[in-house]
């Protein structure tokens, strides 16, 4: 059974980027390792021992990644700001590959946009976020049926979604990071409204 040793994720887990995991283990699928959770983008100070959250994270992250492969082959996940695509960028280094599918849903970007953002060697799909969580958002862009997937376990889910992302051939408008800094929205306060 393929570990996540044998796979990309193991230089995030050993700098301890996999944060949260809702699903870290083998999917069932030859040689894939898959990932639902949070990746550390900013770890915050830390004093002695304490533990304390990073400072920024990508988060609802759906992620695989094949044996043997130096990079993850499918990821989607959830940033507050298309800002922080260039520090999830080079936190994931050589684990992101010209190859590979990377979809980021941003919140602070025009509902009625999507963009190809290239940047270092991996090219970003980046879109809004208008269904709430990744999950969904991932279902409705590749036409996937949530009464197929009710059926499956986890595992399958992941599956189901990367072997549907990794056959995405839909291209959007390319623009730079540096275009996307100038055309980004304000950025949302997630605490805002909630009870003290």
């Amino acid at each position: 059974m393929t570990t996540l040793d044998q796979t990309a994720f193991k230089q995030l887990e050993a700098e301890k980027r996999l944060q949260n995991p809702v699903f870290k283990a083998a999917t069932g699928e030859t040689g894939r390792f898959g990932f639902r959770g949070e990746i550390a983008i900013k770890f915050a100070p830390q004093f002695a021992d304490e533990a304390r959250p990073p400072e920024l994270t990508a988060d609802q992250v759906i992620a695989v990644a094949q044996e043997g492969k130096s990079g993850i082959d499918f990821m989607a996940a959830y940033l507050l700001s298309f800002e922080s695509l260039k520090p999830l960028a080079e936190a994931m280094g050589p684990t992101l590959t010209p190859d590979g599918k990377y979809f980021l849903f941003c919140d602070n970007i025009d509902l009625s946009t999507r963009y190809q953002v290239p940047y270092n060697d991996a090219t970003f799909y980046v879109l809004p976020i208008s269904e709430a969580t990744v999950y969904n958002e991932m279902l409705d862009l590749l036409y996937l049926e949530r009464i197929d997937l009710k059926r499956l376990d986890t595992a399958g889910k992941v599956n189901k979604i990367a072997d549907s992302a990794m056959k995405f051939s839909g291209t959007f408008p390319t623009m730079s990071y540096e275009e996307g800094l100038s055309r980004m929205g304000p950025v949302r306060n997630p605490n805002e409204g909630r009870p003290v």
